[in-house]
C-alpha cells in the first residue's frame, strides 16, 4: 500500500491486525499534529498521523465550557488561516478552535486517521526505524513524531486529603458551576485555568477561595496593543530559556469576556478570598503558605515591569500610541491580603468542592526508545531527541517561549520536518558504485 493513501489504511469496522508502513508516524493530532503534517506535506514526506480520539480533542472534551483562547484571533492562529466570521481583536471559543483545525487538516487533505491508539514504541533490531503497536495493528515507521502535546496527564499533588465529604477534581475535569454540588469552592493554583474557573464560580454565585502561587500576570493589553503584541516586539517570545528562577512560574492572563487584565486585588474585592499557597490539609482543615503577600508583589512587578518596557519603547520608536496612567493604578489592599488566611476549617466554611488547577505532566510510557530521562522528561535538542529518528513537537519552551502556543507549534514543525527532510536526503544518497548498477 502507499504510505499516504488514506483509502487503504483500516477503518473502524475493519478487524484483525495489519501491518502498515510509513515514513514518518505522527502520534497526535491536535494543534501540533495537524502543522506538522502541513509541511511534512509540503515537503513530499509520506507520512501517517494518528489520533486515539478526535482532531483537537483536548479543546473539545480537556477544557471547560466556556474557555476561550488566551490570545487574539489574529495571533493565536497558523499562518495560513484566519478564523472565519471573528473579529481580529476577538478570542476564539474552544468549539471554534476546534473546528478551525478540522478545517486546516482538511485543505491539505491531512492523513489523519482517527480513533486510533498508539499504545508501544520501539526501535527495530538490525534494521531501520522503529516498530509501532497500535489499536490497529502494527505500524512500521522510519520516524516517530511525538505531538502529543504539555496536557497529557493531569497532576493532583500528593497533599490532596482523603476525604469522602469533599468533590475534588482537576481543571481538566471542570466544565461549569452546575456541575458542582452546592456550597463554597477552593481553587488550588491562581495560572490562567485557575484564575478564570475562580472567577466563573464566584460570578456564578459560590462562595470562592483561590490559593495563589508564585506567578506573572501580563497586561491584557496596554496602549492600545494586546500584549501578545508586546512579547512580540520585546523580542519576549523569543527567548529560547526561561530566566532563573521562573523556570515553573505560571502565567495567569484571560479572553473570558473580551479579555481583561488578571488583578488579584480586584478579584478579592469582587468576593473571592485569596490564600497563599495551599501546604497541607488535616482532619479537614487546610493550612496556607505566609507567601500570599509576597506572591502578589512579586506579581506586581512583573505587570509593571512590561509597562514600563512598553513606555521605553514607544519613545524609542517614536509610536503615536495613547497614554494609559489608569493602568498603573492599585487597588487598595484588601483584608484578605493585608490578615491572610492562615488556616481554614473546610467544614466550618462550607466549603465542598476543591478544584485542582495545578497543571500537567508529560506521559511517554508508549515510548520505549532511549528519549526520555529517568523522570520520564524528553531528551532534546529543538525538538529533535536524544533517540536519533524520534522527535517532540508541541511542549514549552521546545525552542522558544512561544512553542506551546499555537502559532508556536507551527514554526517548531516547520523546523522539524525540514530536519526529516535533510535526513531523508542523506539515506537516499548513493555513491558512484551504486549509481553505476543502477544502470
Amino acid at each position: 500500500m502507499t504510505e499516504t493513501d488514506k483509502s487503504k489504511l483500516p477503518t473502524d469496522s475493519d478487524t484483525g491486525p495489519e501491518t502498515i508502513e510509513t515514513d514518518t508516524l505522527v502520534v497526535g493530532a491536535g494543534q501540533a499534529g495537524v502543522a506538522m503534517s502541513e509541511h511534512l506535506s509540503r515537503l513530499d514526506v509520506p507520512h501517517l498521523v494518528l489520533e486515539r480520539r478526535r482532531v483537537a480533542e483536548a479543546w473539545r472534551s480537556g477544557r471547560w465550557d466556556s474557555l476561550v483562547a488566551n490570545g487574539p484571533a489574529w495571533h493565536d492562529r497558523f499562518p495560513g488561516l484566519e478564523f472565519e466570521g471573528l473579529e481580529p481583536d476577538a478570542f476564539a471559543s474552544k468549539d471554534r478552535i476546534a473546528a478551525y483545525f478540522e478545517a486546516y487538516a482538511a485543505r491539505f487533505n491531512a492523513p489523519i486517521r482517527t480513533g486510533v491508539e498508539v499504545t508501544k514504541v520501539t526501535r527495530n533490531a538490525r534494521r531501520p526505524g522503529f516498530t509501532v503497536e497500535t489499536s490497529i495493528g502494527v505500524i512500521q515507521a522510519q520516524r516517530v513524531v511525538a505531538a502529543t502535546g504539555p496536557f497529557q496527564r493531569p497532576v493532583i499533588p500528593s497533599i490532596a486529603p482523603q476525604d469522602e465529604r469533599l468533590t475534588q477534581l482537576h481543571s481538566a475535569d471542570y466544565r461549569n458551576p452546575e456541575q458542582l454540588p452546592e456550597g463554597a469552592v477552593l481553587v488550588v493554583g491562581a495560572g490562567s485555568s485557575g484564575t478564570q474557573i475562580a472567577d466563573e464560580l464566584q460570578r456564578a454565585g459560590r462562595r470562592v477561595y483561590l490559593s495563589v502561587g508564585p506567578h506573572e500576570r501580563p497586561p491584557r493589553s496596554y496602549r492600545n496593543r494586546d500584549f501578545v503584541w508586546w512579547l512580540g516586539v520585546l523580542g519576549e517570545w523569543d527567548a529560547q530559556v526561561a530566566k532563573p528562577g521562573k523556570e515553573h512560574v505560571t502565567i495567569a492572563v484571560s479572553g473570558a469576556r473580551g479579555g481583561y487584565t488578571i488583578d488579584f486585588r480586584a478579584l478579592a474585592h469582587q468576593g473571592i478570598t485569596l490564600v497563599g499557597v495551599t501546604r497541607a490539609f488535616d482532619q479537614g482543615v487546610v493550612s496556607f503558605q505566609p507567601d500570599l503577600a509576597d506572591n502578589l508583589a512579586r506579581g506586581d512587578e512583573n505587570y509593571l515591569a512590561l509597562l514600563d518596557a512598553a513606555d521605553a519603547y514607544i519613545e524609542r520608536n517614536g509610536l503615536d500610541l495613547p497614554a494609559e496612567p489608569e493602568a498603573r493604578a492599585a487597588y487598595p489592599e484588601p483584608v484578605c491580603v493585608s490578615q491572610p488566611l492562615r488556616e481554614l476549617d473546610l467544614a466550618e466554611a462550607g466549603v465542598s468542592t476543591i478544584i485542582w488547577a495545578t497543571g500537567y505532566a508529560v506521559d511517554f510510557d508508549w515510548l520505549q526508545v532511549d528519549a526520555v530521562d529517568a523522570q520520564g522528561k524528553p531528551r532534546h535538542q529543538r525538538g529533535v531527541s536524544s533517540e536519533p529518528g524520534v522527535y517532540f513537537l508541541g511542549l514549552p519552551w521546545l525552542s522558544h517561549r512561544g512553542s506551546s502556543f499555537i502559532w508556536g507549534v507551527w514554526h517548531d514543525a516547520k523546523t522539524i520536518a525540514e530536519h526529516i527532510t535533510i535526513q531523508r536526503r542523506y539515506l537516499a544518497y548513493r555513491d558512484a558504485g551504486q549509481r553505476r548498477a543502477d544502470g
